[in-house]
Formats: C-alpha cells, structure tokens, sequence
C-alpha cells in the first residue's frame, strides 16, 4: 500500500560526459549540474584511459573523441575549474589509470582547499573486464590487481567516502555476456579483488571495505529478467559477503550499484525507437526497491550514429526526473516480493552464476581464467548475432518494421555533434607549454620515486599523488608502471579453429573454395584495430565468422599501430583487410594505413572499415580508396562476408 507520508530518496542522476578538452566538458557539467543532474560521471579519452600523453604516436586522431583529455594537474585542475569538489559525488570511468586520475583529482581537492577526507564518488578502478571487453588495460594481470587494492587500501585510511573500486558488468554484456556470465564474471571480479585486499587491511577494518565495493552493471531490452538478475545480484553479494568473508555487518553486505542501460541495443536504424528502448532498460534497474540501483546514467538516443548533443544528454536525463518526480514509484515498497515468476527466474540465474563461479573458481579465480572468461563472451556474442541475424531476436526496424517515414530527429547539418577538429592541437600545445613551464628536477625526483614505489611493492598511491603535484604527466606516470611491470597484450577469444556454427554459410564457403583455388592458396583475411580503441566486439564476430567460412584469418587483438598492421598485411600475405574503429579517430588512422600500405607496395589490397562513421565520413574513407564502409546498421555478417569474397576474387578483377 502507498505510503504518502514518505517517499524514497530518488538514485544519482547522471550523465556519462567529457569530450574536447578539460575547459569544454567543465562547462558541459556545469550546464547539466544546472538542468538538475545530481552526479558528474567522467568519460576520459583513449590516452588517459591508456596511460599516454596527447601527443604520443598512438594518440594520434584519439584525444578528446571518447572523452576528456587529463594530461596533467593543469587539465584536471580546469576540468573541475567553479565546481567545489568536497561537495560533489564524482564517479571516475577510469581503470588502468585509476591510481594516476584519483591522485590528480586528490591534488586539485587540495588547490580548492578541501577537507580530503570529505571526498565522495568513484573510480571504476576495474581491470579484469578491460582484459575481456574494454581493452585499456596497461600492464599484465597481477601487478594490475595489485594496484586496484592498493587504491583501495589507500582510500580506506585517507578517503573513507570515496569507493575503490566500481567492479564493472556493463562492458561484459556489451560483449555478449549472458545474465548467467554477467553475474559469475563480475562476482569472480569482486572475489579476486577481495582476497587480495584482506592481505592489505586491518582484519578489524575488512568489514567496511567490503562495504566500499560497489559495481557497475547493465541492464538490457529484456527488462523482465534484467531486473531478475539484479535482485539475483543482491542475494548472490549477500551470501558470497557472509560466507566467505564472515561479514556481520547487513549494511556491509548491501549490494551498491549504479548502471548505464544497454548501448548495444541502441540501433543506427530507425535510432528514434532507442527512447524507448532506454526507457524500458532503466525500469530494470528501478522498479524493484529490493534491487534499485544508488546511481544511473542513460546513454542518448543517437549513441550509434556519433557523438550525442548537450540536447540529446538532456533528454535522457528528463526520462530519469520524469520517472522519479512524476510518478509514484518511490512511494511504494517493493512491487514483485514473493512473486512466484520472479522468485523462479531469480533462482534460475543464481544456479546458472553459481556453477559459473565455480568453474572459475577450479581455475585458481578470475586472474587465472581469463582467456577462459573471453573466449565464453566471444561465442555468447556469436550467438546472440545469429539469432538477430536469423530473425530468432526481433529487434524493431532492423530485422522487422524496416519501413519507416524519415525522421526529422536525424536530418539537418546539427543532427550529431562533431568533434572540434582543433581540439587536439590546443590540447598538445597547452601539454608542451605545460611541459616547458614546470620543475624538471621535481618531476624527475618524484617518477624516481613512483618507480621505486611500484618496484618495491609499496601502495603506488602517495607517489602518485607526488607526482601529480609535481607536475608529471599521464604519460610519464603510465610509461614508469609500463617499465616496472610490462606491457601486456590480452587474449582476443578468437581460435583459429572454426565452431560448429557453420549452418547456413554453405553458399559463402564454396565461394571462398572457389576463390582459394583461383588465388592459388587458401584466402587470407587480416582483422586489424589500429589506434587506442578496445572495444573488439566486432572486430572479433568479423574474425569468427570469415574464420567459419573457411578463410584463413589473421587477427592479433587491439592497440596496434598502422605500421604494425602493415607489417602483418605484408607478412601474412593478406588478400584483404579489415579495420574495425569504434573511437571515431578512423579518418586520421585509416588515411596513414593506406599510405604506408602504398609505400610497402600493398595499394592492390582491398581495405575494409567497418565503426561508428557518419556517412560524410564514409564518403571521405571512400575517396580515399576504402573498398567499403561498414557500420551498425550492417549487422548481416554473411552480407559482409560475400563482399569481401567479391572484392578478392581475381576471375572478378580479370573480368572487369
């Protein structure tokens, strides 16, 4: 029955943000704090997620495309310019870096002479799932889990509001997790964090780190059992807390979370729909008391065609204040306790997350299973394509209702906003003047210092946090962990073998046999990610798929340079290759690849790009010489894979 007399505190409103530079994304937060957000959620770009400085080679055509560029105590200091730390509750999407961006912000709280100790929000701080699905990780995976807890630890004796580590489901399901893998691989997540963490704090203070913890998930187009594995999520933390752990404590045992609803759903086609899609995603993690969600952020309708406007992030978060303040869902209990359908359904997913966890657990834990924890995301995704692709998922205006009247929401020059094109070069000039203008001495002293910390195993965050008030940079303060722990190139979940699911692909592999005997050896398809960009789902399903149908594939993961892909293409003798870039930089990228590829006498290659590209810049890529341009709403892949085949077939070439 409602209880007019008390309502609940609604969740944080937030909206994931930062583009351009420090100085656009700080009035691009107050603007949204001034429309009633009540939460920054910071997006960084590439290189700060990575550990590079803005002008490093790898940078090239990423700064400021993703999110915002934090070089230095400079750009933070600017990114939080007018907007009083100690009172704001700030969550930090950041992981590999999260030691580094937490001692920057900690530095900029003390300029604004705040109460440290005060502090509250986030750093995502979570490296297991960029090994499986985001890919900006930095060094291998025990240093890595090393440094998550000593931020933890740190945060415990100096910043006790402040949560560690915000262990991350979302990317998990972006990369075709089940509800089942999402709860076990997150869980397994948390465990292997935990353990290590025991070692790093007082027994007396465990209890209230466990406390700290807090996750990140996501919430899909089947809201019914979305918000089933969130309650799933709930019981499973809350026994894994008390058994394992022997936390007393309920309040410590509490399942927090905040989430971003789908992004994968969100569709290039008909893009409208998307608000509805958003809407339905965020009742998963809201109508449920028992399992509500403490913070959510709503991607915009247009996510898959480019970057959103202020406009568009505005309307998301109308859908969250509307939900909250007009209706009445925040007086009333919860609405599905002792429901029988989700009663079963919530038991189902806790047997299915309970044997999971197992498995990993017979591993030796998440560190040591994770090409096992990839390879599964890899084939769950293939099979969620396949079902789309068979009509097995309807999803509206894609592979049913594809007519439609044109929308006037896409039209028009201002449809998406673009990225200023200048926007890198005045955040390399103002990092060089940066450069030129500080204590060289100070920074050389406090790296020495940072290096001898991550050497000889003590917390990395107070050296950090010297650093960062000396004036080092991203860069610097990556290249002395990459130096001390090495670099790591993670697993891609792509076997050379081919699956079983080769139903329906007997037209495609008689053409690929047809053309291997023309070739005179077996077709060669280089899957190639140039640039800072990990998110490899599709780079991964394209790779499979040629794989299945019978194509001799070569693909090596992310973050590689074009030389690096040229050199593979060459050394591979590739018939073809394929670049997948989800980061927006593919102009920049794609224009160096195919020069390098003239210049190493490959310019008869066929070359693929397949992303998030608007069709001005597809027509651009095409001029260039790209054979074809592929993006969201190409989502047939056998489509794609009889492209490929025509481009390489020489009786075609002969014949023209």
């Amino acid at each position: 029955m409602s209880d007019t007399t008390k309502t609940d505190r609604p969740w944080l409103f937030r909206t994931y943000a930062g583009h351009s530079t420090a100085s656009a994304s700080n009035a691009l937060y107050r603007s949204n704090l001034a429309k009633g957000q009540t939460g920054l959620s910071v997006a960084f770009d590439l290189p700060t997620q990575t550990g590079y400085d803005s002008d490093h080679t790898l940078a090239r055509g990423e700064v400021g495309k993703v999110g915002v560029p934090v070089a230095h105590l400079g750009d933070m200091r600017m990114l939080f310019d007018q907007i009083p730390l100690e009172q704001m509750n700030t969550s930090m999407t950041i992981n590999a870096t999260a030691p580094w961006l937490l001692a920057l912000y900690i530095a900029v709280a003390e300029e604004q002479g705040a109460d440290v100790s005060e502090l509250s929000g986030t750093v995502q701080n979570d490296l297991v799932k960029e090994y499986l699905s985001r890919g900006t990780y930095v060094c291998p995976p025990k240093p890595s889990l090393r440094m998550i807890t000593d931020v933890a630890a740190y945060t415990r004796e100096h910043l006790p509001k402040w949560n560690p580590m915000n262990i991350c489901s979302y990317h998990l399901q972006e990369a075709g997790a089940t509800p089942e893998e999402e709860l076990a691989f997150a869980l397994a997540t948390a465990i292997a964090v935990l353990d290590d963490l025991k070692e790093k704090v007082p027994a007396e203070a465990f209890p209230q780190m466990v406390g700290r913890i807090s996750f990140f998930v996501n919430a899909g187009i089947r809201f019914v059992t979305e918000m089933c594995k969130m309650r799933a999520f709930v019981e499973l933390w809350d026994e894994i807390t008390r058994d394992r752990y022997g936390v007393e404590d309920e309040k410590f045992r509490r399942f927090r979370y905040g989430v971003q609803v789908n992004s994968l759903g969100l569709t290039e086609q008909q893009p409208e729909n998307n608000v509805y899609r958003i809407l339905l995603e965020m009742l998963a993690v809201t109508l449920s008391k028992n399992a509500r969600a403490r913070a959510v952020q709503l991607p915009a309708w247009n996510e898959a065609l480019g970057l959103p406007r202020p406009w568009d992030q505005q309307w998301s978060l109308r859908m969250q204040q509307i939900l909250a303040y007009e209706t009445d869902l925040l007086e009333y209990d919860d609405l599905f306790e002792n429901n029988p359908a989700i009663d079963r359904k919530v038991a189902e997913l806790k047997e299915g997350a309970r044997a999971e966890l197992s498995q990993i657990d017979g591993m030796g834990g998440a560190i040591d299973a994770i090409e096992y924890m990839k390879s599964r995301l890899v084939e769950s995704n293939a099979e969620r394509i396949s079902k789309i692709e068979n009509s097995e998922t309807t999803v509206v205006g894609v592979n049913k209702w594809t007519e439609a009247a044109p929308s006037p929401l896409t039209s028009g020059p201002e449809a998406i906003m673009v990225a200023d094109p200048k926007a890198e070069a005045d955040q390399v000039a103002r990092l060089q003047a940066w450069r030129a203008t500080r204590n060289q001495d100070a920074v050389e002293t406090a790296l020495a210092n940072l290096r001898a910390a991550a050497k000889s195993g003590e917390n990395i965050m107070p050296a950090s946090i010297e650093a960062a008030r000396a004036g080092a940079t991203t860069g610097e303060w990556g290249d002395a962990v990459r130096a001390t722990f090495g670099q790591y190139r993670g697993p891609t979940g792509v076997s050379k073998s081919p699956s079983n699911r080769t139903e329906g692909l007997d037209d495609i592999r008689e053409r690929v046999a047809a053309v291997s005997t023309a070739l005179g050896e077996k077709m060669k398809f280089l899957v190639g990610k140039p640039g800072l960009d990990g998110h490899s789902n599709g780079a991964e399903q394209i790779a499979a798929r040629a794989r299945d149908c019978g194509m001799d594939i070569t693909y090596d993961g992310i973050r590689l340079t074009p030389a690096e892909i040229v050199a593979s293409a060459q050394e591979s003798g590739a018939h073809v290759v394929g670049l997948s870039i989800l980061s927006g930089s593919h102009v920049p990228l794609i224009e160096d690849l195919l020069d390098r590829m003239k210049t190493a006498g490959l310019g008869h290659v066929p070359v693929i790009a397949g992303g998030i590209i608007p069709e001005d810049d597809a027509e651009r890529l095409r001029a260039m010489g790209v054979a074809k341009v592929y993006t969201p709403k190409d989502f047939e892949l056998n489509v794609i894979m009889d492209d490929i085949v025509t481009l390489v077939d020489p009786r075609a070439k002969a014949a023209e």
